[in-house]
């Protein structure tokens, strides 16, 4: 679940290539820039029974061919950046949890919690828990996506998640986070992230982010990815594919000893919204910025946190609805986002949130 980065920054989101150490951004305001990112030899992704693990690699700068190609992609992501407005469904009550459930301690309360300055490195028995946790988000994030189809409701979708993660014995860890009033967050089309499931229908053609949290014997894990509802134009297509090589190259920078700024260097797409620190809390530090940034700090072996950066294909300005949690672009352009929870070793990272 990503966070509002409030901190002086402009609400902008960008898209930049490496050439080279040289980095290119787009300005503020422009159009979606971007082609699919190639993850070079150097950065190898293992898969086992358990885990799935990147190890960090030097990342090698696009050519100009791929530069022009991906100028020419521009003009066939320009002609659908846009489609009909999002509108507000009708929000039903919140969905019970049995009482044997342990909640997290911000349930209760509606006043949003503060960011945590501790940073969330678990021992040997906590990333054992955060492994299930996180295990579980991602069955519960799979689970969710078959169910997007047209004529579904974001609300079904979030009873359904709701049921599968009380049944697991885990509660949903966004229900009264801060007065959020569901159990999971479905941003669709515009909506950057934070959207409240409702009664709207989902229509062939849309987009629609699902954001996971569980809170599973005292820990939490985190985890989204985009879906297609039914027929997805190209363009939408290309928007997806390059949010998710976001992050995967995010991912492929860190390791133990990096610095927390090498992700924004490495992605450069974001600067509203923020990953954090996740584990025995919900939200804490440190914040990772998905844009070039000067913040200090490394990585430690033994630390968990998210990554999740967004993508828009218009502009990347963004205004919050009434109900204080719904972030959508100013423009209607669509924007897509992905998260996992990662675990910090000695070589790189081990991606938690997979079945």
């Amino acid at each position: 679940m990503a966070l509002n980065a409030l901190l002086g920054h402009s609400a902008h989101l960008k898209l930049s290539t490496s050439f080279h150490g040289q980095v290119l951004s787009s300005s503020s305001n422009t159009s979606f820039l971007a082609s699919p990112i190639c993850l070079p030899l150097g950065n190898q992704s293992f898969f086992s029974k358990k885990h799935f693990v990147v190890f960090s690699g030097k990342m090698s700068g696009l050519d100009e061919a791929r530069r022009i190609k991906r100028e020419r992609e521009l003009q066939v992501v320009k002609k659908d950046r846009k489609g009909p407005p999002l509108r507000c469904g009708k929000v039903s009550p919140p969905l019970s949890v049995p009482d044997h459930i342990p909640r997290p301690p911000y349930v209760g309360s509606n006043i949003l919690p503060e960011i945590a300055s501790e940073y969330q490195i678990p021992d040997s028995q906590g990333i054992a828990k955060m492994r299930a946790a996180c295990k579980l988000a991602a069955r519960v994030l799979n689970f969710a996506g078959t169910l997007v189809r047209p004529s579904v409701t974001t609300n079904e979708i979030d009873k359904a998640v709701h049921q599968m993660i009380i049944d697991a014995g885990a509660y949903p860890s966004p229900l009264g986070y801060g007065g959020f009033p569901k159990s999971v967050c479905t941003s669709v089309n515009e909506c950057m992230c934070h959207g409240i499931p409702d009664s709207r229908l989902l229509q062939n053609g849309d987009i629609i982010n699902i954001d996971v949290t569980v809170y599973l014997n005292g820990y939490h894990g985190d985890t989204s990815k985009t879906f297609f509802c039914g027929e997805v134009s190209d363009a939408l297509k290309h928007l997806v594919k390059v949010s998710e090589e976001c992050l995967e190259r995010g991912i492929g920078v860190c390791k133990n000893g990096a610095p927390f700024k090498k992700i924004g260097k490495i992605i450069s797409v974001v600067e509203r919204f923020v990953g954090h620190g996740v584990g025995t809390v919900f939200h804490s530090e440190p914040l990772i910025f998905h844009h070039r940034n000067d913040e200090g700090g490394c990585m430690v072996e033994g630390q968990t946190f998210t990554i999740e950066p967004i993508l828009t294909m218009g502009s990347t300005d963004c205004i919050t609805w009434p109900d204080n949690w719904t972030a959508v672009t100013t423009d209607g352009s669509r924007a897509a986002q992905f998260e996992h929870t990662i675990l910090i070793t000695k070589t790189g990272a081990e991606i938690l949130t997979t079945c």
